[in-house]
């Protein structure tokens, strides 16, 4: 049994980290360099960087972020963002990051997720998730950065991305992100079920106890948060002490 992990998100946008609610109101929150590598000494598990203005342009100045984190990190990392080709995410990698992320590709082509797997290895291939759940109570996966609704069902979407070659699922409610009431518990143990990759849950984390939800009830096998470690409310190791205290099995 794999242990517990906690990883801090890092949404940047024009080289700085920043943090939205339901994907919206973006507010500045540091250095992208500065907070992964206070993570990393904090004993964060992973990182995860997500390219929120992805465009040609921003390209390098993600790259560069990159580069500059794998010299001062020395735990996984993973980026997303408007990584669209088997190029993209090598040169990714090449960076130096561990994991690649990739979301509205991996809808429009699924072949990315299979090439990419067996280019680099399913280890290095995650597949975003955005999910939303629609009037009729089934949750739809979300592409553009939440703006487009593919009508895809989610569930059979995180079945498809395992069997295509996905080594991990990155699960985010649309409905949580950013209000700090907890994650969607029932979508992130619908999913974790589906699956026998590890998904991440993400969305909603406003204290201690959610993380634990998240794991715990939720079923993943690893809890995403940002504001609750970005601005101070909790540190990683207070997190994982939390969850020690309640008998989580997570790396220290």
């Amino acid at each position: 049994m794999l242990k517990k992990r906690i990883i801090p998100c890092l949404d940047v946008r024009d080289g700085r980290v920043v943090k939205g609610i339901n994907f919206v109101d973006i507010k500045d929150a540091g250095d992208p360099v500065e907070l992964a590598k206070f993570y990393d000494q904090e004993g964060a598990d992973e990182l995860i960087f997500l390219d929120i203005t992805a465009s040609h342009e921003k390209r390098d100045t993600m790259i560069e972020v990159v580069k500059q984190t794998a010299k001062q990190v020395f735990i996984p990392f993973t980026v997303g963002g408007g990584i669209k080709s088997i190029d993209d995410m090598r040169n990714i990698l090449r960076a130096g990051a561990d994991k690649v992320s990739i979301n509205t590709p991996a809808i429009l082509n699924k072949k990315l997720i299979t090439e990419g797997a067996k280019i680099f290895g399913s280890q290095c291939i995650v597949v975003a998730i955005d999910a939303k759940k629609n009037e009729n109570g089934n949750y739809e996966a979300y592409i553009n950065g939440g703006r487009v609704n593919t009508g895809l069902e989610v569930i059979s979407w995180a079945k498809e991305v395992e069997a295509c070659g996905a080594g991990e699922i990155l699960l985010t409610s649309m409905d949580c992100d950013g209000t700090k009431d907890g994650y969607d518990l029932e979508l992130t143990r619908l999913v974790s079920e589906a699956v026998s990759i590890p998904v991440i849950a993400s969305g909603g984390v406003g204290n201690l106890e959610h993380l634990y939800e998240g794991l715990v009830e939720g079923k993943a096998q690893a809890a995403l948060a940002a504001s609750i470690f970005h601005y101070g409310t909790y540190s990683i190791r207070e997190g994982k002490q939390y969850l020690i205290d309640k008998g989580v099995d997570i790396r220290w």
